[in-house]
């Protein structure tokens, strides 16, 4: 090989090295003036239950609510169906797929319209974050941020901000938000149907709305689920049952229980998932208990109810008010924790002690007469099983006759 030979060689790699280098430089450049948008803590937070059932949401700045997961904390059939139909070389490519890119561009060209799209999972991600017009400017802004989703975050993180920021309708942002608002469940319970259903959805929020155009969502589940016995994902068996499976829906509703205890929980610091100690199935009861007395209640009149678990003193329900829409009644007061009589919040406590020591019975005849009161509370002889139940101020004499020798060391060692 004669030297001549040789010298261009070196020359010519060293002139690819610095073409590299310079490309390095001006990427790394570019980077720094046009850095990721990722996306900042907002506004948007939920109130769970203790079984994760969301009872209350705060919207953010934009209206958007949504329920932050993690990746494992969603049905591996959704994430099956996702990548199969979205993304089958997710882990694999570079955040582009030159094929998929390759194909629907002659699927377009050949149908004279949009056929099919070539994006990726992480093509998506970047749109999501940094929106752009579906322009030639636009498609390369979108390379771009695609590019930088790949150097800055794992494939893990970048499935991640697809499961929380996915648009799947309304005001609804996520795969955990658009499972409870549409199915009433938990991500991580999803049937291969529901999971279908929710991995098509991003594509068209609006057009395959389940909640508004039911049959075009399911002809879009359905797509997806031949989609996966093709490419054998799952058993054709599966599939079969899977595509029997009606389209069911939860009735559309936001979350709203324990409005008052959400108000209270939620503070400038306080984390996106804010978990409680309730029952939902107990706080909706209770709710709807307090909502039944409504009526029966005097005008310009409110009631709240907390139910605490004796032995762990968990609360389990925390209805603050019997409407918090009615202004009438200042739903808006929380009754909980509103100052009231101490004489008010002993009697159930000395009714019981009572009942304890055999002094009265439920059917006892107590005297319910004026003493000295400046409220007119007293009008006829009750018994003692309805007192504890009723406003009622139970003249000294007959609180010394109920009580008997029953002091406060007493009460606070037959409570504890």
């Amino acid at each position: 090989m004669k030297p001549e030979f040789l010298l261009r060689l070196v020359q010519k790699l060293k002139w690819l090295a610095g073409c590299v280098l310079l490309l390095i430089a001006l990427l790394w450049l570019a980077d720094r003036l046009w850095p990721l948008p990722l996306p900042k803590d907002d506004l948007a937070r939920v109130v769970l239950a203790e079984d994760g059932t969301p009872l209350w949401r705060f919207a953010d700045a934009n209206g958007v609510w949504r329920y932050p997961i993690t990746n494992q904390q969603v049905s591996p059939y959704y994430l099956e169906a996702l990548l199969t139909y979205e993304d089958r070389w997710f882990y694999s490519h570079p955040g582009v797929n030159p094929l998929a890119l390759a194909r629907a561009s002659w699927q377009n060209l050949n149908g004279a319209r949009v056929v099919s799209g070539g994006s990726t999972l992480s093509m998506q991600v970047a749109r999501l974050l940094d929106p752009h017009s579906r322009t030639l400017p636009g498609k390369f802004r979108q390379l771009w941020r695609t590019l930088q989703l790949e150097w800055h975050l794992s494939k893990d993180e970048i499935l991640s901000l697809y499961l929380n920021r996915a648009p799947f309708g309304g005001t609804l942002q996520g795969v955990a938000a658009a499972s409870w608002a549409y199915l009433g469940k938990s991500p991580q319970n999803l049937t291969r149907a529901e999971a279908a259903l929710l991995a098509v959805l991003p594509q068209a929020p609006s057009r395959l709305r389940p909640d508004r155009h039911p049959q075009r969502a399911q002809l879009a589940r359905d797509k997806v689920l031949r989609r996966l016995a093709e490419f054998q994902v799952w058993p054709q068996g599966s599939v079969d049952e899977a595509l029997e499976e009606p389209l069911w829906l939860a009735p559309r509703q936001e979350p709203s229980l324990a409005p008052l205890l959400a108000r209270r929980l939620n503070r400038p610091n306080s984390p996106p998932l804010i978990r409680t100690t309730l029952d939902a199935t107990l706080q909706r009861r209770m709710e709807d208990l307090l909502m039944g007395w409504r009526a029966r209640l005097p005008e310009r009149t409110s009631a709240a109810i907390l139910v605490v678990e004796a032995e762990t003193m968990a609360v389990r329900a925390y209805v603050g008010s019997v409407d918090i829409s009615d202004a009438k009644r200042f739903g808006h007061v929380d009754m909980v924790t509103a100052l009231r009589s101490p004489g008010s919040t002993l009697k159930p406590f000395l009714y019981g002690m009572a009942m304890d020591a055999g002094l009265i019975h439920s059917e006892s005849l107590m005297q319910d007469v004026p003493r000295r009161s400046a409220r007119q509370l007293f009008d006829r002889v009750r018994r003692a099983g309805g007192c504890q139940f009723c406003i009622v101020d139970v003249p000294q004499p007959a609180c010394r006759t109920v009580a008997g020798g029953l002091r406060p060391e007493t009460l606070r060692r037959r409570t504890a």
